[in-house]
C-alpha cells in the first residue's frame, strides 16, 4: 500500500513538471507570442509561417530594391542625393536576413518556449522564476529604448525627404498618394529589419539573463551545509545549458559580428575618401544604421562576457569558501578534527574593516566579494572534498563560447583592439590617398 501511495505522489509530481513545461493560452509567454503575431515574426503553424516568410521578403528584399532604383532620386538637388543609400540597404537587409533565419531556425527546431529555457523553470527555485518572468516582460521594453529612439529619427528624414518634393514618381496615378505610400513602406521596411535584428539580441541576452539568476541561487550553496555531490551536479547542469546557448548562438553571434565589422570598414572607407560629400542629410541615415548595428552587436558580446563574468565568479567565490573554512578549522581549539567552530573566521586578522564593505557599494560583484564567507557551513564536507571541488572549478572554466572561443572581458579588448587597429590602417590609407 506504501509503494502504491509513493507510486501516485510520483506521478502526480511528474504530471505537474510536464503542465508546467507544456505551452498553454494563459503561461507566461502570452504577451509575447502576441507581440510576435504583430510583428509577422511568429512561425507556430503552417499560415503564420507562410505570413512571415511573405513579409520578409517584401519588407527586406522588395521594399529596400524598389526605393533604391526607382525612388533615389539621381537627378534631384544636392540636399535630396542618397549617395550611401546602396550601403544602407544592404548592411539592415543582410543583418535582417541573418537574424530572421537564425530566429526561424531556434523556433522551428526547438519551439519558443523550449529555446527560452521556460520548459526547465520547474526544476528551479521560486526567485529564479520571478526573476526569469520579470526579465521576459522587461525584454520588450528594452527592445523599445533601442528601436524607438532610431525609429524616430529614421521617419523624420523620410518625412523630410519626401515633403520637400525629392520626388515625384506617381506609380500610384497619385504624386500625393505615392509619396506616402513609398514613406510608409519605407519606414516599415527600415523599422522590420531593425526590430528583427534586436529581437534575436534582446532574445539572447534573456537567455543570459536566467543563467546569471541560476549561478547566483547556485551561489547561495556555499552559505548553507550543502554536500560536494549535490554542488557538483547543479554546476554539471548550468555548464550544459551554458553549452547549449553557445551551440545555438555561435553562428549567429559569429555571422552578425562579420556583417557588423564589415558594413563599418565599407562606410569608413566611403566616407573618408577624397571625394566623399558628407552633411547630415546624405550621410545621416547611414549613421543611424552604424548606431543600430553597433548597438545590436553591443548588446550580443555584453551579455556573453557577462554571463561569462558571473560563472567565473563561482571559482573565485568556491576558493575563497575553501580558505575559509581551511583556515578556521587551523585556528580552532579543535585543530585535529574536520569540524569547524560556528563564527571563527570572523575574528581572522585579515577580515576587512566594516567600513570597506560600505564604500564599495554597487561596485563590487555579488559572486566575487571581499567579505568573508562564515565557516559554520562546512561541518560536513573534508578538507579533500573541498580541494577536488575547487580543483574542479579551475579546470572546468564556464561560459558562453564560440567555436571554442570564451567570450569574456579580456576577449572583449582583443576585438576592440583587433578592430581598433584595422581602423587606423584605414584611415592610414585614406589619408595617404587624399594627400
Amino acid at each position: 500500500m506504501a509503494m502504491d501511495d509513493g507510486r501516485v505522489a510520483l506521478l502526480a509530481a511528474k504530471r505537474r513538471g510536464f503542465t508546467r513545461s507544456a505551452s498553454h493560452a494563459s503561461d507566461e509567454l502570452q504577451s509575447f507570442r502576441s507581440w510576435l503575431r504583430w510583428m509577422c515574426v511568429d512561425q507556430s503553424n503552417g499560415w503564420t509561417a507562410s505570413l512571415s516568410w511573405f513579409v520578409f521578403i517584401i519588407f527586406t528584399f522588395v521594399v529596400p530594391s524598389f526605393s533604391h532604383f526607382y525612388l533615389a532620386c539621381s537627378d534631384c538637388d544636392n540636399r535630396h542625393a542618397r549617395p550611401y543609400d546602396s550601403l544602407v540597404q544592404l548592411s539592415l537587409s543582410g543583418i535582417a536576413t541573418l537574424s530572421f533565419i537564425s530566429l526561424s531556425q531556434f523556433v522551428r527546431i526547438y519551439g519558443l518556449r523550449r529555446f527560452l529555457f521556460f520548459d526547465k523553470l520547474c526544476d528551479e527555485s521560486e526567485i529564479v522564476r520571478k526573476g526569469y518572468t520579470e526579465h521576459l516582460h522587461r525584454s520588450l521594453k528594452i527592445l523599445s529604448i533601442f528601436v524607438v529612439p532610431c525609429f524616430a529619427a529614421e521617419s523624420a528624414y523620410k518625412i523630410w525627404w519626401y515633403t520637400s518634393g525629392a520626388t515625384a514618381i506617381p506609380f500610384l496615378g497619385n504624386v500625393i498618394v505615392s509619396d506616402s505610400v513609398a514613406c510608409i513602406m519605407e519606414l516599415c521596411s527600415w523599422l522590420y529589419r531593425t526590430v528583427v535584428f534586436f529581437l534575436v539580441c534582446v532574445l539572447f541576452r534573456l537567455i543570459c539573463c536566467l543563467q546569471i539568476l541560476r549561478l547566483q541561487d547556485f551561489a547561495q550553496v556555499f552559505q548553507v551545509d550543502s554536500d560536494v555531490e549535490s554542488v557538483l551536479r547543479e554546476h554539471l547542469r548550468i555548464r550544459r545549458h551554458l553549452k547549449i546557448i553557445s551551440h545555438r548562438y555561435r553562428a549567429f553571434i559569429t555571422f552578425a559580428l562579420i556583417i557588423v565589422t564589415v558594413s563599418q570598414f565599407a562606410a569608413l572607407l566611403d566616407t573618408t575618401r577624397k571625394k566623399a560629400d558628407l552633411s547630415i542629410f546624405k550621410s545621416g541615415e547611414l549613421g543611424l544604421v552604424s548606431v543600430s548595428l553597433l548597438a545590436g552587436l553591443m548588446i550580443l558580446l555584453r551579455s556573453a562576457a557577462r554571463i561569462t563574468h558571473k560563472a567565473q565568479g563561482v571559482t573565485c567565490l568556491a576558493a575563497k569558501w575553501h580558505v575559509c573554512a581551511t583556515i578556521d578549522i587551523f585556528e580552532s581549539p579543535e585543530a585535529d578534527t574536520e569540524t569547524p567552530t560556528a563564527g571563527g573566521v570572523f575574528g581572522l586578522p585579515f577580515e576587512p574593516p566594516s567600513s570597506d564593505f560600505d564604500d564599495v557599494g554597487s561596485e563590487e560583484d555579488e559572486l566575487d566579494n571581499t567579505k568573508i564567507i562564515p565557516a559554520y557551513a562546512y561541518s560536513t564536507i573534508s578538507f579533500q572534498k573541498r580541494q577536488a571541488l575547487v580543483t574542479y572549478f579551475e579546470n572546468n572554466t564556464a561560459g558562453i563560447t564560440v567555436f571554442g572561443f570564451m567570450l569574456d572581458r579580456s576577449s572583449l579588448h582583443t576585438i576592440a583592439m583587433i578592430e581598433m587597429s584595422l581602423v587606423l590602417w584605414l584611415l592610414g590609407k585614406t589619408i595617404n590617398e587624399i594627400s
